[in-house]
């Protein structure tokens, strides 16, 4: 199955990953590459090209995490430093291409290359 996904669609998605609720991926994941040392929380939008490294061996303690609703735009690179965990906060954002080294905080928006992060504005300021 691993291999049709990636034949077909170009996506990566180990089954080493630990997927722990409903995952959007738009665009039929075209060009997704995710590493083994993830874990991806529910109601999590990931759009095309995303990249989800890790700079470590295969069962570290070091994960990336995904936590539940945050979306990751097209093109985006999630790269934790080498042997480093790195966390994508509740609700949060990353820009389309925005390359994100280090932790965004729940409800935050990281945008731009490296990524720094804003607080996301509420609806109608």
């Amino acid at each position: 199955m691993k291999f049709i996904n990636f034949f077909v669609f170009k996506c990566l998605l180990p089954a080493e990953a630990e997927v722990t609720g409903f995952v959007e991926l738009r665009h039929w994941g075209l060009g997704t590459v995710i590493h083994p040392n993830v874990t991806i929380g529910r109601d999590v939008t990931i759009f095309h090209n995303v990249t989800i490294a890790g700079e470590t061996w295969l069962g570290s303690p070091h994960r990336v995490v995904i936590e539940d609703g945050a979306t990751l735009g097209a093109g985006c690179l999630i790269i934790p430093r080498v042997d480093t965990g790195l966390t994508i906060g509740r609700r949060s954002m990353v820009a389309a291409g925005a390359v994100v080294t280090r932790d965004v905080p729940a409800d935050h928006l990281a945008v731009g290359v490296p990524a720094v992060c804003k607080p996301k504005r509420a609806a109608g300021s």
